[in-house]
C-alpha cells in the first residue's frame, strides 16, 4: 500500500473545514468519496470541494475497492455500526470522538480491530496542534518542576456553544451524543491530561441536569487521581451565564505553572519571576497534522498517534465521571 485513498462518511459541518479538505493535501492521501444521508447535501459538498464521487448509501463507500481507508464522522449513536462494517471490509478507520455512544460501544470496536487486519486512529487532533506540542514539550523538560495538580475550568454558555433548544439539535439528545455536550467536548481535555501525564489510578464524578435541559449533564465536576501521583480537578458547565464564560487549564509545578486555552492558541509559562508567552498559528483545516499522522502510520512508517484503548479508555472516563455504572 502506497497511497491511501479515503472515503468520508458525514460530510457535515465537521468535514466542511477542520478535516474534509486535509484528506486531499496531505502527501500519499486521496479523497475518493464522500457519504451523506442527504443527497443533495453529499452532492454539493463534493463539487465544491472536487470530490470525484458522491453518495447518500455508506455501503458504497464500505463496497468501494478502489478505498481502502474511512472517515467515520457521523454523530457517536452510528460510530459503532459504521466501524464495524469498515474493518468488516478491510478498510482501516479514523473514528471521530467521542468513540461511541458509551464504553460499552467502544470496547466492541476495539475488540473487532483486534480481530482484523486493519487500522483505527481516534480523531484526538489536538494532541498534534502546536500549542499543546509546546506543552508537552515543557512537561517533557520539567520546565516547572514536578507536576503537582492540574486546574480546569470549561463555562460555557448557551450563546457561546450556538446551542439551540430546537428538536433537531442532536448534542443535547443522549440517544444520539452520548451525554450532551459533555460528550462532545470533553474527549478533546480529558484526552490531553491522558497525553500529558499518562496511566490513571481513580476517578470520581459529580453530575447535574439544569432546568433548562432534564435529558443530559450540563454540569459535570471531576476529580482525577495519575498513577504518578499527580492530582486533576475539572468543572464543565455548558450552562453558563456569558460574563462567567471561562476555558482555562493551569498545570501547577514545584517551581511555576502552565496555562492554555483548549479553543486557544497560547501558552503561557510561569517560573519564578519569569513569564513567557508562546503564541502560535494553528492549520487552516486544524485535523491536517493528525490526518498526516494518521496516513503515515496506515502506511506503516509511524506509530499509532491516538489508539484505539486510547478511545476506550476516554470513553470509560466519560461514563465514570457522568456516574454511569456498567
Amino acid at each position: 500500500m502506497n497511497e491511501i485513498n479515503w472515503g468520508i462518511i458525514g460530510c457535515g459541518d465537521v468535514a466542511e473545514v477542520k478535516s474534509g479538505p486535509a484528506f486531499q493535501k496531505v502527501p500519499h492521501s486521496n479523497l475518493i468519496s464522500v457519504m451523506r444521508r442527504n443527497e443533495e447535501k453529499a452532492k454539493d459538498f463534493a463539487k465544491r470541494h472536487h470530490v470525484p464521487h458522491w453518495t447518500s448509501n455508506a455501503e458504497d463507500i464500505l463496497n468501494n475497492d478502489d478505498i481502502n481507508a474511512v472517515y467515520i464522522a457521523t454523530p457517536p449513536s452510528t460510530h459503532l455500526t459504521y466501524a464495524l462494517q469498515a474493518l468488516d471490509a478491510d478498510k482501516h478507520v479514523y473514528l471521530e470522538k467521542p468513540m461511541a455512544l458509551n464504553a460499552l460501544e467502544a470496547q466492541q470496536i476495539t475488540n473487532a480491530l483486534n480481530n482484523s487486519t486493519s487500522k483505527l486512529t481516534m480523531a484526538h487532533y489536538r494532541r498534534k496542534l502546536p500549542a499543546f506540542l509546546k506543552v508537552k514539550e515543557l512537561l517533557n523538560t520539567n520546565s516547572i518542576g514536578d507536576i503537582i495538580h492540574v486546574d480546569l475550568q470549561v463555562l460555557q454558555s448557551k450563546k457561546e456553544l450556538f446551542v439551540s433548544d430546537a428538536k433537531d439539535n442532536w448534542r443535547i439528545q443522549p440517544e444520539i451524543s452520548g451525554g450532551g455536550y459533555f460528550y462532545d467536548l470533553a474527549p478533546h481535555h480529558i484526552d490531553l491530561m491522558i497525553h500529558f501525564f499518562g496511566p490513571i489510578e481513580k476517578v470520581h464524578g459529580l453530575t447535574k441536569p439544569t432546568n433548562r435541559n432534564v435529558n443530559v449533564e450540563e454540569i459535570v465536576n471531576g476529580i482525577i487521581s495519575f498513577k504518578n501521583g499527580i492530582q486533576f480537578r475539572g468543572i464543565w458547565n455548558f450552562n453558563a451565564a456569558e460574563v462567567n464564560e471561562k476555558d482555562e487549564c493551569i498545570i501547577y509545578g514545584t517551581n511555576g505553572r502552565i496555562q492554555f486555552s483548549f479553543f486557544g492558541s497560547e501558552v503561557v509559562f510561569k517560573k519564578n519571576n519569569e513569564e513567557q508567552t508562546f503564541s502560535f498559528t494553528n492549520p487552516n483545516h486544524v485535523q491536517e497534522p493528525m490526518i498526516q499522522a494518521t496516513v503515515n502510520f496506515f502506511l506503516g512508517k509511524v506509530e499509532n498517534p491516538c489508539t484505539a484503548e486510547d478511545g476506550v479508555l476516554i470513553m470509560n472516563l466519560l461514563d465514570e465521571l457522568k456516574g454511569c455504572k456498567h
